[in-house]
Parts: C-alpha cells; structure tokens; sequence
C-alpha cells in the first residue's frame, strides 16, 4: 500500500472498533462552544489540563499538586493511570498493536528547565512515562529506543509484562481479516494522553505517552515522542500537547509553535487555532481525512484548546474542578 493511502487508512483505523471520547474545549458538554473564545479558562495555580476524557488522570495529578508535589510528578502520576488502564486501548498496557501483532509504546516528559526525556517503540514496559522520566534524570542522553530502551528499563528495576491483552488480540485478529478500515472521523483510535500542569510555584512541566496508531508499520513513531511536535514546554511563556495523526503534527512541529505564537503575544486559543490553520493548510484537501488536536496553556493559567473536524473533549483540574471540555473546531465552510 502506498504511505498516503495507507496513513490515510491507518489514521482511522480502529473507527468501527473503539469509540474515543472526543478533543478539548471551551464550555462544558452540555454547551454548545462559542467560536470567538480566546481563552478558555483562567484559572489559579495549580492547574492541570489534558487531552480527551480522562478525570481519573487529571485527578491523581491533582492531588499530587495539592501534595505539594512538582508539576513534574503531576504530569509522570497523571499519565501513569492512563498506562494502566487496560481499557485505554491507544496508551499503555492494552494499547493496540502494530500490523504485525506487537504493542510498542512511545512517550516523552519535560520539566521546567527545558530538560528532557524520551522513550520510542518500546515493547514489554507499562510506564513508559516514568522510563522517560529516567532517561532525562539518569542517562546523557534524551531519547531511547527500541531494545536499548527495554534493557535500561530493566536495569532500573521496571517490570517486564505482555502489553497484548485479550481484548487488542481480538481487535487485531479482526482487523487482520480485511485489513480495510472505514472512516468515522473523530472516533478515531489515537486517543493519545498529553498532560500539562502548573504547580504552585508557578512552574510548567508536560507529559505525552501513547501506542501510537493502530495497526501500524512496525518501527513507525508519530509526534508524540518528538520535543517541539507532540509536546513543548517553555517555563518562561507556556506549554502545547497534542494528539492525533502524528506525522501532520510533525510536519509543523506543532507544540513549539503554539509556544513561540504564544511568547508573539497569542491567547493560548488563539495560539492553537493558528496551529491548526498552519496544518489544514499544509494539507490541503487531505486534512478531511485526519483529526489532530492542541492543547495549551499559558504562564498565567489561560488555556486554550482547538482541532481538526468537530470538537474533541479535555480536561481541567483548576481550583479544586476536575471538568471536561469540548474545543472549538476548524470548519473551511
């Protein structure tokens, strides 16, 4: 199969299989949201927010804030209960695999220093956000695949478990049949966790950890391991994560430049909309066949939230709500 159709396929592939919840937004669910909103919460320190539905995360980041603990620890907690969670079938452990049968996970971590870690195509490690963790702590290095990063993962005392729950095999035995897929944009099998926080000191630390695209070639990585793509933080103006198809976000390094429009003088939303302008445009027609979304928070607590077809859900945890939000969406008509 050609890459363009093929990432085309692939970037919808579990559509008729798994139902994710949706992108980020600027009222909650009941409401409808408003197109002109720029920013999307204000909010005190501490502050948590993170793509789709996941308030069991953003919960447990919560309260390591409110702990008194670092942003860093936030963001590591708040992502590791979404590694576990075997019904998350795009992080973790229950992840969906590759074409080829094998669950490799991806993940980066950076803190308010600009320091940073990454892990990519790992297989046998359920955390893989704390593994990023290590490698940005204890190695000089910053990024760390495949094997190698299974072998440090467990000289540093990480379990080795089977990713491939019965629930994914299944999935995958089904899909091997055809090997077809049918769109339904925005239920799309990428549900990546990407998790910002700030905590008390006013400090901004970020999180992204994921499988990856369903189904996928074996060996490929999307954005969400890559500094500046899939995740950026500048402790000095603010952060940007994102999900999605991967390689369009790549293609613009899309969380360094929600950061860099932000230190321009952008709203957090304002800075995401021209994010996704800048891949919708880039693409051309092909951004109706692919979802991203970005969201962002700035040094004063501002968020802000946008995405690629429809709306996708999010969560913040600020002054002691743990709420879900819908984004606002690019619509060409």
């Amino acid at each position: 199969m050609k890459r363009r159709k093929f990432l085309q396929n692939a970037s919808l592939s579990t559509l008729g299989i798994v139902a994710a919840s949706g992108v980020a937004a600027c009222k909650s669910d009941k409401d409808s949201p408003k197109k002109d909103s720029k920013v999307l919460v204000n909010a005190a320190k501490p502050l948590v927010i993170a793509t789709w539905r996941v308030p069991n995360a953003t919960a447990k980041a919560w309260e390591v804030l409110q702990n008194g603990g670092s942003s860093l620890d936030a963001v590591e907690q708040g992502c590791m209960v979404e590694e576990a969670d075997v019904k998350n079938s795009s992080v973790g452990k229950g992840g969906l695999p590759d074409r080829d049968g094998n669950v490799t996970l991806d993940a980066c971590i950076m803190d308010k220093n600009g320091d940073y870690g990454a892990v990519m195509c790992v297989q046998n490690i359920t955390h893989v956000i704390s593994l990023a963790r290590k490698v940005m702590e204890d190695t000089p290095h910053v990024i760390m695949v495949g094997e190698g990063a299974e072998q440090f993962a467990y000289s540093q005392g990480f379990k080795k478990e089977n990713l491939l729950t019965d629930s994914s095999k299944k999935a995958w035995e089904k899909w091997k049949k055809t090997s077809k897929y049918k769109p339904i944009i925005n239920i799309e099998n990428h549900d990546t966790i990407g998790m910002l926080a700030i905590d008390e000191n006013g400090d901004i630390s970020g999180a992204c950890t994921t499988s990856g695209l369903a189904y996928k070639m074996a060996g490929r990585v999307g954005d969400s391991p890559v500094i500046g793509s899939g995740l950026f933080i500048d402790n000095e103006i603010g952060g940007c994560t994102a999900t999605g198809m991967g390689e369009e976000v790549l293609k613009t390094v899309g969380a360094f430049l929600v950061v860099e429009l932000m230190r321009h003088g952008k709203s957090p939303q304002a800075a995401c909309e021209e994010a996704i302008n800048r891949i919708v445009k880039k693409a051309g027609d092909r951004y109706k066949d692919f979802q991203v979304g970005l969201i962002a928070v700035n040094k004063q607590g501002e968020t802000g939230a946008y995405c690629i077809h429809e709306w996708f859900n999010y969560n913040v945890y600020a002054n002691g709500e743990n709420k879900n939000y819908k984004s606002d969406f690019y619509n060409k008509a």
